[in-house]
């Protein structure tokens, strides 16, 4: 059976490891932080991440979990309408709208199609040799016994707080969604796994080498991996803008999806399940800043804008507002790819959340991966391993989804009053002209099918 390990345990890497096993991939996800609790930050599951994530069996589920309804679209901050569109449009033109759910719910779902013992907590990757697919780990704690294990894809007595206790939130956007992208979020919320030493606190208990086929480095927007890889490639970009996000209990009403701009910032509201509402911001202000009373903040930038977003500020817990500077990788790596080490992920692609995208496109990068390495188990070992195809499928379409977030980011940035006018005087007219173009000017991103199975799959018992 062939091997492969898993460099972070976020949405990609979760999927990779669903995705590989169902192909009788023995895999091992190492994990840096102690435990799976993500900040509670919500997230945009589009139409094209709804197929990928039908083929290891999720699809369905997450599904059920969908509370968008009627109209949705982008408003400004006086609340007039320039451009806007429905669910059951969105649907009908895609065959799925957008499921917007908090990240926990998605990390759960992937968790409990994982074989007992998958995941490795309290592990950090110190180095990977992509010739010979060898993983240097240092472990925090001595791994369990899998046999002993729960049935889920953690280690036993490794916690998952429960979906309800995670909660604060990401960015979305209006029937494509929107999320948090490539900003700077705590450890345990993005896709890491890989960092220079143990998570905070702990001590390392033991050095050890693990042997793989294939190494998928899902280690994040920083990405050690991939500054490894390629040592010459830039790095992050700031995006310009800060966010805030931030989830109100009780605060989710039906038909109140919508992203309203202003002169260089945006503010955002989506309905999760339960009645919870998402909201989420930003401000085109220099990195680094932050501190202080950060609902205070928002009611200074947003207290004037339209219905109901000055009510669901007072309504928010301070404890629930999250802020981060936005960053995205500006310039794509030379490929997804280097030897028996496959880049995934915010780690290969990391976007601005302004299409909702960067999970998505995770998720898509983790069934095409596990499509084109093959049956784990006919292979018995992978000694000619060949992911040109992979970086082939996704380089070049990774790369155009990230310009085009990019490129709305920047419009949201503008705020010159007449620039502001002229900018949504367009999208109006463009709606008002075209009103089915808001779906349509989706169709590449929205429209993507995975690729059809070669091969029987088999499923972890």
């Amino acid at each position: 059976m062939a091997r492969a390990v898993v460099i972070g345990a976020g949405i990609g890497g979760l999927t990779a490891a669903v995705a590989l096993q169902r192909r009788g991939w023995e895999v091992t996800v190492f994990e840096r932080a102690p435990s799976l609790e993500p900040v509670g930050s919500g997230l945009a599951v589009a139409a094209n991440a709804l197929r990928a994530l039908d083929t290891i069996g999720a699809g369905d589920e997450i599904r059920k979990l969908s509370a968008v309804q009627g109209e949705a679209g982008v408003r400004r901050a006086d609340g007039r309408w320039l451009m806007r569109t429905t669910e059951e449009a969105t649907s009908a033109e895609y065959g799925d709208s957008v499921v917007l759910l908090r990240r926990t719910e998605l990390v759960d779902a992937l968790c409990a199609r994982l074989a007992p013992g998958t995941v490795r907590l309290n592990t950090t990757v110190a180095k990977v040799d992509p010739d010979s697919g060898r993983v240097t780990v240092r472990a925090a704690s001595p791994w369990p016994d899998p046999a002993d294990g729960p049935g889920t894809g953690l280690e036993p007595d490794a916690g998952v707080a429960p979906a309800g206790d995670r909660g604060t939130s990401s960015g979305a956007a209006p029937m494509a969604g929107r999320e948090t992208g490539s900003e700077t979020v705590p450890t345990a919320d993005r896709e890491t796994g890989s960092g220079a030493a143990p998570a905070d606190g702990a001590e390392a208990v033991g050095v050890s080498e693990v042997t793989a086929d294939l190494v998928v480095a899902a280690d994040g927007i920083h990405s050690p991996t991939r500054s490894a890889l390629f040592p010459g490639h830039p790095g992050p970009r700031y995006s310009g803008v800060t966010s805030w996000r931030l989830l109100i209990p009780g605060g989710g009403r039906p038909g109140q999806t919508f992203e309203s701009w202003g002169d260089g910032k945006v503010f955002g509201v989506m309905p999760l399940a339960g009645g919870v509402a998402y909201c989420y911001a930003t401000d085109t202000v220099p990195a680094g800043g932050g501190g202080g009373d950060q609902r205070a903040e928002l009611l200074r930038l947003f207290g004037k804008w339209h219905d109901p977003i000055p009510a669901l500020l007072a309504e928010v817990p301070p404890e629930n507002v999250l802020r981060n500077d936005v960053h995205y990788l500006a310039t794509p790596p030379p490929a997804m790819h280097r030897g028996r080490v496959a880049l995934l992920g915010d780690a290969a692609h990391a976007m601005t959340p302004n299409l909702g995208q960067g999970a998505c496109q995770a998720i898509e990068d983790a069934v095409v991966l596990a499509h084109i390495v093959g049956d784990g188990e006919a292979a018995g070992t992978v000694d000619g391993l060949n992911l040109d195809g992979y970086t082939a499928a996704r380089l070049e379409r990774t790369a155009r989804i990230v310009a085009r977030s990019a490129g709305i980011c920047r419009a949201t940035r503008i705020r010159n009053p007449l620039a502001v006018r002229l900018r949504d005087a367009m999208m109006a007219l463009t709606w008002r002209l075209a009103p089915t173009r808001l779906n349509g000017a989706m169709d590449e991103v929205l429209g993507w099918a995975p690729p059809t199975p070669t091969a029987t799959t088999a499923t972890p018992e």
